[in-house]
């Protein structure tokens, strides 16, 4: 039996199209935030990616998938476990349930405690419910950044191994 719950999810991200992206995330809002990414790792030798995804298909909604199961996935289809210091980090935004997931590689995690993670998230999600998604971002990546210098000082001499473009998924 499909639980009220269930049926209001399934609602926001079927009333939720890709299109209402670019309205959300426009691509002056896109360069800043590539921006930010890079001007971050020149501090630490950590790779910080940022996917953001409008909505759910319907095959996910069924199955009930949650937002960190779904950036587990994209975290593996991006590969951003695949650095060389095992030290990516994700920010994966779910924009139809406005959930914020950061998903980072085992070299990081070893170090950082989900919690550290999580008051990143929340401080994204509360300027996201002010419609202050561009500002959330890069106060994310900001502070991802700065746990990544504490971790992993100064630029890697590898250069940069992921995209700083956020991914469109």
């Amino acid at each position: 039996m499909v639980k009220l719950k269930d049926w209001i999810r399934y609602c926001k991200h079927l009333c939720y199209p890709p299109w209402r992206l670019s309205r959300v995330l426009p691509p002056r809002s896109l360069d800043a935030i590539t921006q930010a990414i890079a001007k971050s790792e020149r501090q630490h030798s950590g790779e910080i990616r940022v996917a953001v995804e409008a909505a759910l298909d319907w095959h996910r909604l069924r199955h009930r998938q949650s937002a960190r199961e779904r950036a587990l996935e994209v975290f593996s289809e991006l590969r951003v476990w695949d650095t060389e210091h095992n030290n990516g980090v994700l920010i994966y935004l779910l924009l139809a349930d406005r959930d914020v997931e950061i998903i980072a590689d085992r070299g990081i995690a070893r170090l950082v405690g989900q919690g550290e993670w999580e008051k990143i998230c929340q401080k994204m999600e509360a300027a996201f419910r002010q419609g202050q998604f561009e500002e959330g971002i890069l106060s994310g990546v900001t502070a991802v950044g700065e746990v990544l210098r504490r971790h992993f000082p100064g630029p890697d001499r590898a250069g940069n191994e992921l995209p700083d473009t956020p991914a469109i998924v």
